[in-house]
This record gives structure tokens, C-alpha cells and sequence, in this order.
């Protein structure tokens, strides 16, 4: 039987942290001190998450399975005496989520190679993990900008008694971060009671849910600052800087067993007072220049929008109508008025006015008597003529604000109106000229 004297995995420019979607290749290298029959040499890429019930547990509880390739290097054979090197190459899916390893739970990659060798032989096996990591971009993730903040108010009690209230408010300066940066938290501690706090603290919180049937969460303090107290009837602010150190990643994309979670918690002592601010944490910093970006995009996008709306949904409005005259019931004994001319009455309906002295208003508009057709039996007072004959060019009174019309106009007819209808004509009808009989006569007849 052969003896193998080394069984070993190399990775191409020994690189060990691959992306999603990203090829892995590698020789598996093989010395062996005496001839070695074999059946075949198998190496295999595979990527799972196991969920266990207690910490470091061996056995998974819940298994999820991203993907599981295997390929042959080598057929049936005799390795002879001597080094043998057999390449591989792999393509990692683009769903595969970032490594983890926790207390309950893990995301492992890994590279293992086989030689399979007759019956009743030893079978030999080797394996290499890898790291995946899918960068977090933290601009990416919405309503990340700005600030986060939030306030607490406390009934402050001492041996059973209502002392006051406290009133706790916290803010920190973003809500997303990379290892490496800093955090600056503020909080201000408000105490309306007759007693002192006790002291303030701060602490950056990791929080990791395994999803098993009985979903477990394992909470553990990365950072903690401790202030002073705040003494009766006072108000101070309290402001301190934490440095975020190597963490995973907020999001773990592509796993639905691991959830990670980060927050910066701020409580009292006494009373007993507690907030969170949630955060995240990612690979990929907050760049401002990316939101204004992102921000004029949205403007340029709801601009055309709104455009393309009107565009398209506002209906094609005709043109307004010129408005009918309205007859007058009487006619006076004025000098006749005349009807505006079109500049006026563009700038009456609401368009652009001709002359920049006049006023976008809308004129009461007097109905010229030559407008109308003529009419069997309608006539005008004599000095209704006259005033007309002595002032052909209808030039209105002193009270109107309309120019004068041209004489086309007077000449011309307006909107066409139905003849008026008058009662017939007397004089030449045919009504008896003798008087009715009386009513004696018409008995005796």
C-alpha cells in the first residue's frame, strides 16, 4: 500500500478573500512516497450556513445550503512516487452572502479534495476554507442620511415616591459607519427631580438572531463609556466619541438564518432610563457627494415626471369664446357706445394687452344698435339718429375705458341675434271701424 506523504491545497497568488460572483482556482498538490492506486481524485467547492443550539456546538440544528460543486481531476490510475499537482477553478454564485462566523451559527466556504482508492483501502481528504465578502455600500441603503435621534421621559421614584421626571435625549451624527470611524454621540439629561441621577453610560451593541424554532439572540456590548451624574433641578449634555472597530457587516445578504444588528445604546442607573439608536455597519463609507447626486437625480426625475404628466394627461383646451353682448333692456338717450376693438378685448379675455397702458380687466361690454339686423317696426328716437350722424366714429363717454373702434367695426355685425318680435301694426290692419252692437240689439237679433 502507498503511503501519501503530503496532501495539500494551494489557492492562486495565495488569495483567500474572494467577492460574489467571482472565479476561485488553485492546484491540489499530491507527494506521494510509494505507488498509489486510486480510483479517482475529486475536489469539491461548497458554501453553507449551520444554526446550532448551544455555543460552539459541533452539529448543525438548521442547515442552509448555498451551493455544492465537485469535479474530477483525475481518472482511475497509479500515482507514482513523487509530486503530482492537479488544477481546479470554481465560479462562486452571485447570491452567495459574506462570511460569518458567531457564537450560535456560521457562514462557511470551503475547498476540499478526495482520493478515492480501491476497497479496503484508506481513503484520504483535505480541506482549505476561503472568506467571501460582499461589500456593504452604505449609500446604497435608504434613509441612511442624516442624523439619528431619539428621547425618553422617566417618572423619577424614591422608596415608593414620585420625586419628578427625567428626561433623556440622545443623537448621534450618522446612521451608517465603517470600521475605523468615529462616532460622536451627544445626549443631554434633563432632571426635573428633587434627587440626583446616577450615572450616565454608553455602549456600542452588537445583536445576532439565529432563526431556529426557537429563535435565539445574542446580544453583547463592543464599546462602553461611562459620565458623571446629574444632580436635582440641573441639565447638562453629555457628548463622547466611540471608534467603531473591525465588525461585520450590518447585512448579510443572501442568508435567512443570521440577522446582524447595531445600535448605540445611551441609559441611567437611576432611575432606570434606557434609548437606542439603531445604525449601520458596512464596507463601503457615506459620501456626500453621492447623495447630492442622488438627491438632484430625484429632482431631475420628479421635474420630467411632472412634465411628461402635464404632457400627456393635461387636455388641449379650446379657445374661449368671445363673450355675447348682453342687450340692454332700455336704450338711453347717451351717445351711442361702441364695441372694444380686438386689442381690448385680447387683454379683457385674459391674453397679452396690445397697449401697456391698458389694465387686464374684463369690460362691460355695450351692444352698438347697427349690430343688430333690421327688424320690420324697430325704430330710434331722433335724437338717437343725430347723435349718431354727428359722431360717426362712436367715440364713448368720458366714464369708459375703451378706445375708440374703427368705423369697420361699427359697420360690421356682431355675434348674429334673433329679430326681436313686436306686436303687429294697428294702422294697417283690418279692424272694424264701426262700433258693436248694443245688448238690446244683440237680443233682439
Amino acid at each position: 500500500m502507498g503511503k501519501i506523504d503530503a496532501f495539500d491545497i494551494v489557492f492562486d497568488n495565495r488569495k483567500e478573500v474572494y467577492s460574489p460572483g467571482e472565479s476561485i482556482s488553485g492546484t491540489v498538490t499530491v507527494t506521494v512516497g510509494q505507488k498509489l492506486p486510486c480510483k479517482a481524485i475529486k475536489v469539491n467547492c461548497n458554501g453553507f450556513c449551520g444554526i446550532t443550539n448551544k455555543v460552539n456546538e459541533t452539529t448543525w440544528a438548521v442547515e442552509e445550503q448555498y451551493f455544492n460543486n465537485t469535479i474530477s481531476v483525475a481518472d482511475k490510475g497509479t500515482l507514482k512516487q513523487g509530486n503530482h499537482t492537479f488544477p481546479f477553478k470554481f465560479l462562486i454564485p452571485g447570491s452567495a452572502p459574506s462570511s460569518f462566523e458567531g457564537n450560535y451559527g456560521r457562514i462557511v466556504y470551503r475547498i476540499r479534495a478526495f482520493i478515492e482508492t480501491p476497497r479496503f483501502t484508506k481513503d484520504y481528504s483535505t480541506e482549505k476554507a476561503f472568506y467571501l465578502l460582499d461589500p456593504l455600500n452604505l449609500n446604497k441603503i435608504p434613509d441612511i442620511w442624516g442624523p439619528c435621534s431619539s428621547s425618553v421621559i422617566q417618572e423619577f421614584s424614591y422608596l415608593l415616591l414620585k420625586t419628578g421626571t427625567v428626561i433623556l435625549k440622545a443623537q448621534i451624527d450618522k446612521k451608517g459607519y465603517t470600521p475605523g470611524q468615529i462616532i460622536h454621540l451627544s445626549a443631554t439629561v434633563h432632571n426635573k427631580s428633587e434627587r440626583s441621577t446616577g450615572n450616565i453610560n454608553a455602549s456600542l451593541m452588537q445583536r445576532v438572531t439565529y432563526q431556529t424554532k426557537r429563535p435565539v439572540h445574542d446580544v453583547r456590548a463592543i464599546a462602553e463609556l461611562e459620565g458623571g451624574r446629574v444632580k436635582a433641578s440641573k441639565e447638562i449634555e453629555w457628548k463622547e466619541q466611540i471608534i467603531v472597530p473591525p465588525l461585520p457587516q450590518s447585512s448579510l445578504v443572501g442568508c435567512d438564518l443570521i440577522k446582524v444588528e447595531y445600535l448605540v445604546k445611551v441609559s441611567l442607573k437611576s432611575p432606570n432610563v434606557l434609548l437606542t439608536l439603531p445604525l449601520h455597519i458596512g464596507n463601503v463609507s457615506l459620501d456626500n457627494k453621492f447623495q447630492h447626486r442622488l438627491s438632484s437625480d430625484l429632482v431631475e426625475d420628479s421635474t420630467s415626471t411632472s412634465a411628461s404628466a402635464n404632457a400627456s394627461f393635461s387636455p388641449s383646451l379650446a379657445p374661449k369664446p368671445a363673450p355675447r353682448p348682453a342687450p340692454r333692456s332700455r336704450l338711453s338717450d347717451a351717445n351711442t357706445p361702441s364695441a372694444p376693438p380686438p386689442e381690448c378685448h385680447q387683454g379683457a379675455e385674459g391674453g397679452t394687452p396690445m397697449n401697456g397702458s391698458l389694465t387686464n380687466k374684463r369690460h362691460s361690454q355695450h351692444v352698438s344698435p347697427s349690430g343688430f339686423s333690421y327688424a320690420p317696426g324697430l325704430s330710434f328716437s331722433n335724437s338717437h339718429q343725430n347723435r349718431s350722424s354727428t359722431n360717426p366714429e362712436g367715440t364713448p363717454g368720458s366714464g369708459s375705458t375703451r378706445a375708440p373702434a374703427p368705423l369697420s367695426s361699427l359697420n360690421t355685425a356682431s355675434p348674429v341675434l334673433t329679430p326681436i318680435s313686436l306686436p303687429p301694426d294697428y294702422e294697417s290692419s283690418s279692424y272694424p271701424q264701426e262700433a258693436p252692437p248694443s245688448y238690446d240689439e244683440s237680443c233682439n237679433t
